[in-house]
């Protein structure tokens, strides 16, 4: 297994990991180091395509406490090969995003 980090931005939603070859996310942390609540976006991307709050948005509006870490370590999701998980957040460097994932 491996892990990549991404520090979330406002504004168009950004790659927080792209898989290389195919892939399954074992588990995503979203951790807010502010002092106030925090709102983040969190999408599936197939390769090739672009964020949308229509058709691949997985998460809308998701507020993670000050100073807290939401886990989703529930559901496995494949990627193949180019497909990503893109996220934003409603305060530029408020949130860090570590994804675990493995090649299958």
């Amino acid at each position: 297994m491996s892990i990549t980090n991404a520090t979330l931005a406002t504004g168009a939603a950004a790659a927080v990991y792209t898989s290389s070859g195919s892939s399954a996310i074992t588990t995503m942390y979203l951790c807010n180091r502010t002092l106030s609540p925090v709102t983040v976006n969190l999408f599936i991307v197939t390769s090739g395509l672009f964020a949308s709050q229509t058709n691949n948005m997985i998460y809308s509006n998701l507020v993670v406490n000050s100073n807290d870490t939401y886990v989703m370590e529930w559901e496995r999701i494949l990627l193949n090969n180019g497909d990503s998980v893109q996220a934003n957040a409603s305060v530029t460097n408020s949130i860090v995003a570590t994804v675990s994932y493995t090649g299958i």
